[in-house]
């Protein structure tokens, strides 16, 4: 290993090269486990990605009645987000997992049990109180824990190690989830479920595997969990909230980030949303459904490639993972126009794979860039924030681009969404400069 002054770096110290040879065995232990860790929660989560609204359908839901559903999943996750982010910085984050775990568990229990609105609108409530629990908790416990182990050594690098496993789960999660309906989808009706419920039964079965691995695979320092240090932990969150929110406002870099990352999600995420709509037409009605299936399976597999490949482009920029991100952004844009222009299910298909994979890019420079500019005891709450103002971003740019869609089409307002791509990129220049005059 060598070292490498960083453009990024907001302290003078100098980071060291990743190597995943030459770390430590703890350290390489560490990244192993969390990479299992990640894998398997994703891959509880993406066997109902696949199937949910189909699901729904099945269960006697209309469209207005799944756009609230996921309404009510939206809200609750913000409601939640700052908050909890702010309670595992105060009691740890492994005991905020667990709970974000048996929350995911019960909205499963809830889905299974009913086709009732209100019931099911519960469960999606639950939904949200488990994404909310989970954001900022394991992410800053593994930052914290290989920063012990590797001290001054680029964690980037072990961030996109974590990502692909992340996108891997989703990946094989959503194949095995559009699948199992076709295979055991029959044998579940002779026991009184409907099709895809298989698939939900296999999310629960696995949740549980994560709950176990969690209890004992994941170690942290223990920290008081008796009543008075609950009510101690609730009752520092107005506090831990107002100082994370300061520490963005005050923190120029900071606050340029998530600015960029608001506008990134205000592009990205209608192509995420809307993509199955629009390529379903350029398919045979015969096996439109099947395809899409594995088209989102491809996709997932796509941004854990991109993951993969992240450190590797890093080290063209010379590991400056402003300069990182803002290329990666001005190649989103671009393709994304491009994807905006496909007429055909194969062009399509072709530039929604590179799509992906560059999406998988820009996880970890942005990442990396925050977890610089916080402390620890604030890592888990700036990454609530983070997930809270990228959701922000991305509700907003889901209803503009369904307005310009329901007026125009869906390919310009894709194309209207590069635009927020490009306002992104021109934030982190600006971030970039900054960063490198902070490092002089």
């Amino acid at each position: 290993m060598h070292v490498d002054g960083n453009d990024d770096a907001t302290k003078m110290a100098a980071e060291i090269e990743f190597s995943f040879t030459t770390l430590n065995e703890p350290a390489r232990r560490h990244i192993h486990v969390f990479q299992i860790h990640q894998f398997l929660d994703r891959f509880a989560m993406g066997l109902t990605i696949a199937v949910v609204a189909v699901a729904l359908i099945d269960r006697g839901m209309d469209l207005v009645q799944i756009s609230l559903l996921f309404g009510v999943y939206s809200l609750t996750t913000m409601a939640m987000e700052l908050p909890f982010g702010g309670l595992a910085d105060s009691i740890g984050r492994k005991p905020v997992f667990l709970t974000a775990v048996v929350a995911s568990l019960i909205s499963l229990v809830l889905f299974l049990s009913t086709s009732d609105f209100y019931v099911l609108a519960l469960s999606f409530a639950f939904i949200g109180f488990g994404r909310a629990l989970r954001s900022g908790t394991l992410d800053a416990w593994f930052v914290e824990t290989f920063k012990v182990l590797a001290p001054n050594v680029d964690v980037q690098p072990a961030l996109a190690k974590a990502q692909w496993a992340n996108a891997l789960g989703l990946a094989v999660g959503a194949f095995l989830g559009g699948l199992l309906p076709d295979i055991l989808g029959q044998v579940a009706k002779s026991f009184g479920f409907k099709i895809y419920d298989v698939s939900y039964l296999a999310s629960f079965s696995v949740m549980l595997g994560v709950f176990v691995f969690t209890m004992l695979a994941i170690v942290e320092k223990p920290r008081p969990l008796n009543a008075p240090a609950l009510l101690h932990g609730f009752a520092n969150v107005p506090t831990v909230i107002k100082d994370a929110s300061l520490l963005a406002l005050k923190h120029p870099a900071l606050s340029i980030l998530l600015a960029a990352l608001a506008f990134f999600l205000m592009a990205t995420n209608p192509v995420e949303v809307i993509w199955p709509t629009h390529a379903k037409p350029m398919l045979d009605e015969g096996y439109a459904n099947t395809a899409i299936g594995v088209v989102t399976a491809t996709y997932f597999f796509s941004i854990a490639v991109g993951a993969s490949l992240s450190p590797h482009i890093s080290r063209i920029f010379s590991r400056r993972h402003a300069m990182t991100l803002a290329a990666t952004f001005a190649c989103l844009a671009g393709v994304q126009i491009a994807l905006a222009l496909q007429g055909s299910i194969i062009g399509f298909v072709t530039v929604f794979v590179l799509y992906s994979v560059i999406l998988g890019v820009s996880e970890t420079p942005a990442s990396s860039i925050l977890h610089r500019c916080v402390e620890d005891r604030q890592r888990s709450t700036m990454l609530s924030l983070r997930s809270l103002i990228q959701q922000l971003g991305a509700a907003l740019g889901l209803v503009l681009a369904g307005t310009v869609a329901e007026v125009h089409s869906t390919p310009i307002a894709w194309i209207v969404g590069a635009v927020f791509l490009f306002i992104a990129v021109i934030l982190i220049l600006v971030l970039a400069r900054r960063l490198a005059g902070e490092a002089e």
